[in-house]
């Protein structure tokens, strides 16, 4: 008997060649990918700070309209104190990328407790004016001529540089806060 001889069959597959020229592709689309991954990244920091920034503004003055005591606003070092005015975080910097809290008034004292406490993040600078923004019973209204928050990313990547990457929080005189894009001294 004679032993059953199979046909030779063609292998599919890749040739060496083949699979370089399809990696240098791949490699050639990811770093024309990159800086705008790094730029969406850092767009989505500079939202996320501005949406944070307005919700303890929102929160500050609805616990002082429900408390009925002075609601404070303030940059805070790594203990969660606040910083007294033209007072440098540990980073060096003069803004409110340090991070922020929501303190309180005790009833019938000058004692203030912390009721929301916002954690730093170096990335971003969130400029503002003064170092603490008071909000008073019995209508929210805001203390002190300070209305603006400027919120830009710190990076020196030219891909987020302009008001594209910014946000302004503006502060109403009754309290009410607000973001706009682009900085808060821009033409809208």
């Amino acid at each position: 008997m004679t032993p059953h001889v199979f046909p030779p069959q063609a292998y599919g597959g890749f040739t060496l060649a083949e699979m370089l020229v399809v990696v240098s592709l791949l490699a050639a689309l990811a770093v024309l990918a990159t800086p705008s991954f790094v730029a969406w990244h850092v767009r989505d920091q500079v939202d996320a700070r501005a949406r944070a920034m307005l919700s303890t503004l929102t929160y500050a003055r609805s616990e002082a309209l429900r408390r009925g005591v002075r609601v404070t606003v303030c940059r805070i070092d790594s203990a969660h104190r606040c910083l007294p005015v033209g007072e440098a975080c540990r980073s060096g910097t003069l803004d409110w990328s340090c991070g922020w809290a929501v303190m309180a008034e005790q009833p019938g004292s000058t004692v203030l407790s912390a009721l929301r406490v916002q954690p730093g993040l170096a990335a971003v600078s969130v400029n503002g004016t003064l170092s603490n923004l008071t909000f008073t019973p019995p209508a929210g209204q805001v203390i002190g001529g300070f209305r603006n928050f400027d919120v830009a990313p710190r990076s020196i990547l030219r891909a987020t540089q302009g008001n594209n990457w910014r946000r302004c929080i503006r502060i109403a005189a009754g309290g009410r806060p607000r973001i706009s894009d682009g900085a808060c001294g821009a033409a809208s």
